[in-house]
């Protein structure tokens, strides 16, 4: 089902009792909506919580909150196919873990399209041999990260957007990770560049990826729930395993934003239907201002 013909339905099942809603607005071209969200992979071991039965879930919650960037990780390729029929309004970028083409799972940006051309887009991995798809150091998986330099069409406005899904088992492989991102990010600072970085880092914020990104030395990233213009809204967990009684201390999905960007607000929304929810991470907002 389209996500038009969810809108209504979606916002009837809010007023019947859906939880802890963002009502943040945007008030102009200078704001911008950036979102990240772990989709998780479409498994037949999760029973009701496989794909299928809450595809439509994450397409509302999407419509709902509009974000007009976003990184998703855990995005199978029949994933990313119903996403792009189910959203229209936004371009998708990005490859296959596997094989970078289809295969395995993808972390892809996608922008509206409206709003946003794509001037560039890559992906490399997080490896010692970047350009060559595989592992690097003792992650379980290969671990990517897709990028898209986009430009406002009313503004001109220029910035790179690159999302990421670190290891979960390696920790070695996530502190290097976060190294080789922390380092992506000053190159691109330093040639001028507004860059946002976000994702599923499997690292709480003081766990050496995450420590580094926002490392107050390198100077290029900066913690978007750290930076806050008004309190955080939502838990700080943005893990819940399908379970909306889980109250993890500390989130795991984070946003990074380099000078350029102011931060009004940050969110971790925890929109469910009669308990139901719609992935086992819960989405993380930022909604920046475009600093000149």
């Amino acid at each position: 089902m389209r996500i038009r013909a969810w809108i209504g339905l979606a916002l009837g099942l809010v007023l019947a009792g859906c939880a802890h809603q963002f009502a943040g607005e945007r008030s102009g071209a200078e704001e911008l909506r950036a979102m990240t969200y772990n989709i998780r992979l479409d498994l037949a071991s999760d029973g009701a919580n496989a794909w299928s039965g809450r595809r439509e879930l994450v397409f509302a919650l999407l419509g709902r909150e509009q974000p007009d960037v976003m990184g998703l990780q855990e995005v199978l390729l029949h994933q990313k196919a119903d996403l792009e029929a189910a959203l229209p309004g936004y371009a998708f970028a990005g490859v296959g873990r596997d094989d970078g083409a289809e295969g395995g799972e993808f972390s892809p940006v996608a922008w509206r399209r409206a709003r946003f051309e794509a001037l560039e887009t890559g992906t490399f991995w997080l490896s010692p041999a970047p350009a060559v798809p595989g592992k690097g150091w003792d992650a379980a998986f290969p671990r990517i990260a897709s990028w898209a330099l986009l430009r406002d069409r009313s503004t001109g406005m220029t910035f790179r957007i690159l999302n990421t899904h670190l290891d979960h088992v390696g920790t070695e492989a996530r502190a290097r990770s976060g190294a080789m991102l922390a380092e992506w990010a000053a190159r691109h600072v330093a040639a001028g560049e507004r860059v946002i970085v976000l994702g599923d880092f499997n690292s709480t914020p003081d766990m050496p990826a995450i420590l580094t990104l926002a490392d107050p030395a390198r100077g290029a990233l900066r913690n978007t729930r750290a930076i806050s213009a008004t309190p955080p809204y939502g838990p700080a967990g943005t893990f819940n395993a399908f379970r909306i009684d889980r109250d993890d201390p500390a989130p795991i999905d984070h946003i990074f934003v380099s000078g350029g960007f102011a931060v009004l607000r940050h969110a971790t929304i925890t929109q469910h239907w009669g308990g139901r929810l719609p992935s086992d991470h819960y989405p993380v907002i930022a909604d920046l201002k475009v600093l000149d």
